[in-house]
């Protein structure tokens, strides 16, 4: 992290939290719209947003996607635990997730797991494919759990 990054972080204040807060739940949203909805002038709210893209703490915007009007109707959060806890390890189960599409999302994460992966199928059949010709010969991987999503009732994922 670059100093200037670092002390723009320690900047931030509760307008630009607000501006945070809007573009997550609306990339799409007009300047215009954004410096209503945050209290202040179109040409302000425009230099701080620039500033947060900037300095980084903006990376992008994404189109949120109705996984059920691409064909996705099979969505999993799927735990993964490793055989050996090396450098090595994490390096080949990672090259080998970069190269499924149907994982969407991997994280490395804390506990008795090493990753959390969301999953996403066209149905319950491509995901046991998924689940046991990918997964499943992956030489690192010791044990796989599947949770199977039935709604996201809270979703602020960009």
């Amino acid at each position: 992290m670059s100093d200037k990054y670092a002390q723009y972080m320690s900047e931030i204040d509760a307008i630009d939290r607000k501006i945070l807060r809007e573009l997550t739940l609306e990339g799409r949203i007009s300047n215009l719209d954004l410096a209503g909805r945050v209290g202040l002038s179109p040409s302000a709210c425009l230099r701080r947003v620039q500033e947060l893209e900037r300095s980084g703490v903006i990376k992008g915007y994404r189109a949120r996607i109705d996984p059920a009007r691409v064909g996705t109707g099979f969505i999993a959060y799927v735990t993964v635990g490793l055989s050996r806890h090396t450098k090595d390890a994490q390096a080949g189960f990672e090259a080998a997730i970069a190269d499924a599409p149907e994982v969407r999302e991997c994280h490395n994460v804390t506990g008795s797991i090493e990753y959390l992966l969301r999953v996403e199928a066209p149905d319950l059949a491509a995901y046991k494919h998924f689940h046991t010709e990918v997964l499943g010969v992956l030489p690192q991987v010791n044990a796989i759990t599947t949770f199977v999503l039935m709604d996201s009732p809270k979703d602020e994922r960009g």
